[in-house]
């Protein structure tokens, strides 16, 4: 089961460096306006706030890499930060899109079970 825990904390991760790029590098480009269903005029106008907001995607992923790199010493890190997805991808989902929580929240708390099973 911890293997399971582990892919799952490890696909997360990975889905917010995914995000990071998105926010930081792409946002205006046409990955990034299909993405977040933005407008070239509005994600001009954003761009500064979106990478801001990719940088803190960033340390999402940073801090599930590390807890996975810790092993089994690493499973409260890795609950630490899948709390912080979790929550962000709540609140995402309720102040800007309920897309977020299925594609934030859910795993976060998918995994966040897998542990607690492991």
């Amino acid at each position: 089961m911890t293997l399971f825990a582990d892919l799952a904390v490890g696909l997360i991760a990975l889905l917010h460096v995914y995000i990071l790029v998105l926010e930081m590098f792409l946002w205006d480009k046409p990955a990034g306006l299909r993405a977040f269903a933005q407008t070239a005029e509005r994600a001009a106008a954003t761009k500064v706030l979106a990478a801001n907001q990719g940088l803190y995607n960033g340390f999402l992923a940073a801090g599930l890499f590390w807890g996975l790199s810790q092993g089994a010493a690493g499973t409260s890190v890795k609950v630490f930060f899948l709390a912080c997805v979790l929550v962000a991808g709540v609140y995402g989902g309720l102040s800007a899109s309920r897309k977020i929580i299925f594609i934030q929240a859910l795993p976060a708390a998918l995994a966040l079970l897998l542990i607690g099973l492991a």
